[in-house]
């Protein structure tokens, strides 16, 4: 069993600690930008800045190429954190709040350990699950009560993004121990980038005069941080710490965009959203402890 308190570990939390802060930001920035930009564009023209600063880094560094086994790797990450995810909450926040979409966050940890299971070839012990589950059960719950139940379909969208994004988690951490944690999001980027380009070019608004500062904004945050820096910080903590352990931080991802939801977009953050928040960090610790 590996000694949590050997830096490599401790390293990988304090790299996954980063990039969760960094993503705490994604959800909230997405919800200003919806409201100029349509998800599609969103995402793609996101994609498309982080894939060209990607290719211009890597082209800088001279890295190695991918082979064709790693390739179809980055395909997976694509996939589900380049397009999947972005798209989907895109959708899914034109139908609810950040502060609502942010709360299903919570299930992320659970989906990326249990693709970290099936890809990544780890075994948390048995208290891990219960640890994990509870947090999960806790979010789920908050998705069935009355107050939650805003939009059906918005729920529906944020369930489909937390599952590719665990997916893409999961298969670029494993990628990460061969490639190295920036590379992996940066192959995948520009593995992604000639389509991403086009489906900018077919998507984007008739005029561009009447998007806000807050939007371009928003814009710039998602495209510079969510999709490529935080990431770096992200897949090195989970290729440190391991895809299930680091994987928990996730869950004090939905206390820290709450609070951005609430102090940036003025959304209301009701008992309940702190109740279960609070509930899924309590998680973290115990998940943190059985995680090897």
């Amino acid at each position: 069993m590996e000694n949590p308190s050997r830096p490599g570990a401790w390293s990988g939390w304090l790299n996954g600690l980063l990039g969760v802060v960094i993503f705490s930001g994604s959800l909230p920035a997405t919800r200003l930008a919806v409201v100029d930009f349509s998800p599609f564009f969103l995402t793609f023209a996101r994609a498309s800045i982080a894939g060209a600063l990607a290719l211009l880094l890597v082209a800088l560094r001279r890295e190695r190429r991918p082979d064709r086994r790693q390739m179809l790797s980055l395909a997976v990450v694509c996939a589900g954190v380049v397009v999947g995810f972005p798209l989907l909450t895109a959708m899914a926040l034109q139908h609810v709040t950040s502060a609502h979409s942010i709360v299903f966050i919570g299930l992320l940890p659970l989906a990326t350990a249990l693709f970290g299971v099936l890809r990544g070839g780890e075994r948390p012990r048995p208290a891990f699950w219960i640890f994990s589950g509870t947090g999960s059960l806790l979010v789920a719950g908050f998705a069935l009560t009355g107050e939650a139940s805003v939009s059906v379909q918005g729920d529906l969208l944020m369930l489909a993004a937390v599952t590719l994004c665990g997916l893409g988690y999961a298969e670029g951490a494993r990628l990460s121990r061969e490639l190295g944690g920036w590379q992996v999001i940066g192959w995948a980027l520009i593995l992604a980038l000639p389509l991403m380009l086009a489906a900018t070019w077919l998507t984007q608004p008739v005029t561009f005069h009447a998007v806000t500062p807050a939007a371009w904004f928003s814009l710039g945050y998602v495209s510079l941080f969510s999709i490529l820096i935080g990431f770096v910080f992200w897949y090195r903590g989970l290729a440190a710490g391991g895809i299930a352990a680091v994987g928990q931080l996730q869950l004090l991802q939905p206390f820290l965009g709450l609070a951005l939801a609430a102090t940036l977009l003025n959304e209301h953050v009701s008992p309940q959203m702190l109740a279960v928040t609070l509930g899924v960090i309590l998680c973290v610790a115990g998940s943190k402890k059985f995680a090897r």
